[in-house]
């Protein structure tokens, strides 16, 4: 039986939503183990004189427990 745990982080790009998720899925893999899944809970974007200039998501990161 497996246990798994959820967390909540947030990570940004200049580029996109989707380079967004990639750098934040890359940097939670890098100290956590067994991540498994994501749910995107928000998409943000920040805007200079009128002009998109950056891209923010908050997700729930699972991964599942080591025995």
């Amino acid at each position: 039986m497996s246990v798994a745990k959820v967390i909540e982080i947030t990570s940004a790009s200049k580029k996109s939503f989707e380079d967004a998720i990639n750098v934040g899925i890359a940097r939670a893999s890098k100290t956590l183990e067994n991540v498994e899944g994501a749910w995107i809970k928000e998409q943000k974007v920040q805007i200079n004189d009128g002009k998109i200039t950056g891209y923010r998501v908050n997700m729930m990161v699972t991964f599942v427990l080591a025995d």
